[in-house]
């Protein structure tokens, strides 16, 4: 799942010099977060163990950009220990209240020896809460160079000020053949001191490595 960035990696480059000079008039905002499993998309990025992450983000009219950074290990041969994220897009929304997000995203690993694991994605994504309270969403992610597509839809509804709760299914199709399924269900709670907690049940219908067992994950983090 993880091989070179080529071509599609000209498309962020495109996107993210749209910014231009006005980098200076956005907002800048962080984030930081330590979590008992680090999981994409159903499957640990970490070997099971806990994870600390976090980021930046850059936000200006419709356009938006940031980079992310977790460790990671796949224990493999590449002995890669950390993954950084760079992405950009535009996102807004239509006057009938539908959201909409159009993005790149570039996963490197910087330390993974000769290993080739870098890869780019192209994102879209729609969203629309309704009068009740309850927010859906549906997101598509391609990979070019290797042609693999994930699909995701989610559904989500804020309870209170302070507590929230989601549920998401998603399908990872590989283009050499072979697909998965994942689904997680979770709550988040916002601490009166500004931390949030997430509390996260994974699974996912793949039967041959523990990485993509049933697991539950715990994560703190903070907006800076």
């Amino acid at each position: 799942m993880k091989t070179k960035v080529s071509r599609a990696g000209v498309a962020l480059v495109a996107l993210l010099a749209t910014a231009g000079t006005a980098v200076a008039e956005g907002e800048w905002s962080g984030n930081v977060a330590i979590t008992s499993d680090y999981v994409w998309r159903g499957i640990s990025q970490s070997d099971e163990d806990p994870a600390i992450q976090g980021g930046f983000d850059y936000a200006n009219g419709m356009f938006y950009a940031g980079t992310w950074a977790s460790n990671v290990d796949f224990g493999d041969a590449s002995d890669t220990n950390i993954e950084v994220d760079f992405y950009g897009g535009l996102a807004g929304a239509l006057e009938n209240g539908v959201s909409w997000d159009v993005g790149v995203i570039y996963y490197a690993y910087p330390d993974a020896d000769e290993s080739d694991l870098d890869f780019v994605e192209v994102k879209g994504a729609l969203g629309y809460e309704f009068a009740s309270g309850v927010a859906v969403g549906a997101e598509a992610y391609y990979d070019f160079d290797n042609e693999n597509l994930y699909l995701n839809a989610t559904a989500g509804y804020g309870f209170t000020d302070a507590f929230s709760a989601d549920v998401s299914v998603g399908n990872y199709s590989f283009e050499g053949g072979g697909d998965y399924t994942n689904w997680s269900l979770g709550g988040t709670y916002s601490l009166p001191i500004g931390i949030d907690v997430d509390l996260r049940y994974w699974g996912t219908d793949v039967d041959d490595t523990s990485i993509a067992d049933e697991r539950v994950v715990l994560t703190f983090a903070k907006s800076l």
